[in-house]
């Protein structure tokens, strides 16, 4: 079975392929440069290395979000694209889930995190049980002193990881004390081969009504009901 993943959520720029239990090709940047642009030909570039035809996909994975809305949209709708060009399955996965997987070795509880901006951070609660990932807080924002002030009441060891753990890291480190633990550098970047992997045993979705999870409103949507309701 072969599986093409797309995660342009954030800045990292990423596309993987399977081959069955095997990565057989890896494409991953994290740079600020425009992913409506560079998606494409990475796929592209990625698929002819590796000698795989678009017909020969099995399915699509992509990060539905939370994360930078421009990047989200762009990943699902080139997967939801390609899922009903080649009439082949597509299965979303949160874009946090994609990094807490990579703390598979942590014994105790992973936060994964995107800033959100004015203090608020993008996160959510897992563990990670061998080849699985379990889901203890769904996915929010919120600011991260009060994100730290609820991690509080868990018993355990909390790994905080992602390329924005820098912004919050202070604020996360003087609530939590030693209970906070803090991922290397080398582990920020979403990988798209364990986006894929972690696809690969998702439920399938409709590609019609397939749509990101942003977790809350564009400002200028939350904006433009905020009229409405006042009119």
């Amino acid at each position: 079975m072969k599986v093409l993943a797309i995660d342009t959520s954030n800045y990292t720029l990423g596309v993987a392929l399977l081959d069955g239990e095997k990565v057989i090709g890896e494409y991953i940047t994290n740079l600020k440069k425009n992913h409506s642009v560079r998606a494409m030909p990475a796929i592209q570039q990625l698929m002819t290395e590796c000698e795989v035809n678009p017909k020969e996909l099995n399915k699509i994975v992509v990060a539905k979000g939370p994360g930078s809305y421009t990047g989200v949209r762009i990943g699902v709708t080139i997967a939801k694209t390609l899922a009903w060009t080649l009439n082949i399955p597509i299965s979303g996965v949160s874009s946090l889930e994609v990094i807490a997987a990579q703390g598979r070795f942590f014994n105790g509880l992973i936060s994964p995190l995107f800033d959100g901006r004015r203090g608020q951070i993008y996160t959510g609660l897992y563990k990670v049980r061998k080849d699985s990932v379990q889901t203890i807080l769904e996915d929010q924002i919120l600011q991260s002193t009060d994100w730290a002030e609820t991690l509080r009441s868990y018993d355990e060891k909390i790994l905080f990881i992602g390329n924005d753990l820098p912004l919050h890291k202070e604020v996360l480190q003087d609530i939590l004390k030693e209970q906070a633990e803090f991922a290397p550098p080398v582990s920020f970047n979403p990988r798209p081969s364990e986006l894929a992997f972690l696809g690969l045993h998702k439920p399938d979705e409709d590609v019609h009504t397939f749509v990101p999870n942003y977790v809350r409103l564009a400002e200028a949507e939350a904006n433009w009901l905020s009229k409405q309701k006042e009119k």
